[in-house]
């Protein structure tokens, strides 16, 4: 097994490295960028932005003696650059890094990479790993919970569907599942609001942030129900959706198993039904489950928890990177892409470390040889 688990490791660096080069590409061709952005700010006269560019620049464009008719920068590649000062680009252009070639670049941005050297947001003034940090708790706490609670309800329900299938629980259970499914979470999310956090009827639930103003101040343990306090609404508005897929899953992974030869011949052993279900069944029918919990759990960690995050005003990864994306500030973008690959590689190599612990006669290093 060590020798498999070395080999998918290696493999995540070329598995990574094609992420990367793959979206630096996309990136390269895609309209707009920091310096576009910054000249809109500056021809917009947003003070903000001057504000984030020091040395000479700034007293260039601030403080020149052009007349009206000026047009210095009428033949700059950028739009926004008419009447501003060539220099004054081309030191913008160095601040973002722009100034050298885009494979120099990609190669600069993977070397320091491989160290974990994400550098600064060009727009924030903070390190991405320091704003990554600050962000992490929110989508940690979205994520993990959503997944558990997820699968807690939704595999004995689907076990508890295949034991009685066709049965009047089978049916009225389904009805509920396609219900929760239909409903979009953010939408959800909006009924909850106006019926339990004020909204028009009850005012039981926070509306913002993951803990309260004084939860500093707080008693340990009043910190730990005010933490699952502001998350029982956002947390709710996910779960209802998600636990659908995995509950249909596990009863048809549950009734494929009962209906093969081992289980009637475990039960003409004189075996109990319980004996038969988790003792034979179950270790057989949970590998399709722990096959789709990488996808479910990376999908909840980042972009699931998007909207959810903006409606609840919880300040957490999916809301930084999509404001990253329309802001263009590149080194949020690959620093959260290059991470989310990573952990997603790595979740998936969990998971099949974990088919093994399941059922011992899965052989992954056999397979590879």
């Amino acid at each position: 097994m060590s020798a498999y688990i070395l080999r998918r490791l290696l493999l995540m660096i070329p598995t990574l490295l094609g992420i990367m080069l793959i979206s630096f590409i996309i990136v390269q061709f895609a309209p707009g960028g920091p310096v576009e952005k910054v000249l809109a700010q500056l021809s917009g006269t947003d003070v903000s932005a001057t504000a984030r560019i020091g040395g000479s620049g700034g007293d260039t464009i601030m403080g020149g003696n052009r007349g009206a008719g000026d047009d210095v920068g009428a033949g700059s590649k950028y739009r926004g650059a008419r009447g501003l000062d060539p220099q004054f680009i081309k030191e913008l252009e160095k601040q973002f890094g722009f100034d050298k070639p885009a494979h120099e670049r990609f190669l600069l941005m993977l070397k320091n990479y491989a160290t974990f050297n994400f550098g600064n947001s060009y727009f924030r003034d903070v390190s991405v790993v320091q704003l990554i940090k600050e962000k992490m708790p929110v989508s940690i706490s979205l994520g993990l919970w959503m997944t558990l609670i997820s699968y807690a309800i939704s595999v004995p329900l689907g076990i508890a569907k295949a034991m009685r299938d066709g049965s009047k629980f089978d049916v009225w259970t389904s009805g509920v599942i396609i219900v929760g499914y239909a409903i979009p979470s953010f939408l959800f999310a909006v009924l909850l609001i106006v019926l339990f956090a004020g909204g028009s009827f009850l005012d039981w639930f926070p509306l913002r942030g993951l803990t309260s103003d004084n939860w500093s101040q707080m008693p340990w343990y009043e910190k730990i129900i005010d933490y699952f306090w502001h998350l029982v609404l956002p947390i709710t508005s996910m779960v209802v959706g998600a636990f659908a897929t995995t509950a249909l899953l596990t009863k048809n992974s549950f009734l494929d198993e009962v209906r093969k030869q081992y289980v009637m011949t475990a039960r003409a052993k004189g075996l109990t039904e319980r004996q038969v279900l988790y003792g034979h069944v179950f270790r057989n029918a949970m590998l399709i489950l722990i096959a789709g919990f990488p996808g479910a759990f990376i999908s909840a960690f980042f972009t699931g928890s998007l909207l959810i995050e903006t409606i609840f005003s919880l300040d957490g990864l999916g809301l930084l990177s999509y404001e990253s994306v329309i802001n263009r500030d590149y080194p949020v973008v690959f620093a959260t892409l290059y991470i989310l690959g990573l952990i997603g590689l790595l979740i998936n190599l969990l998971s099949d470390l974990t088919y093994t612990w399941v059922d011992p006669r899965i052989d992954f290093e056999t397979r590879g040889n």
